[in-house]
């Protein structure tokens, strides 16, 4: 499986990322653990929402869609 996961920072409030991977336990510890660039200044972080997807390819675009225009107000009305 695939996961799309929407994690909000703890520490600071209206700090969101949005991310793709296929081990979400695993990746979640990265991420509180400061293994990524893009969210190490921000930690804690807490999921949000996850979606699953039986293939990289639906949920690569599906990840796009999130971080597009009318994928953020979506995002904003229906998973934050």
């Amino acid at each position: 499986m695939w996961y799309v996961y929407l994690l909000e920072s703890e520490a600071s409030e209206g700090e969101r990322y949005i991310g793709i991977t296929s081990d979400l336990k695993k990746r979640i510890a990265d991420h509180n653990a400061g293994k990524s660039s893009h969210t190490s200044k921000f930690l804690p972080w807490r999921i949000v929402t996850y979606v699953a997807f039986s293939s990289r390819a639906k949920a690569t675009s599906f990840e796009r869609y999130l971080k597009s225009g009318s994928g953020h107000a979506f995002a904003s009305k229906c998973l934050w």
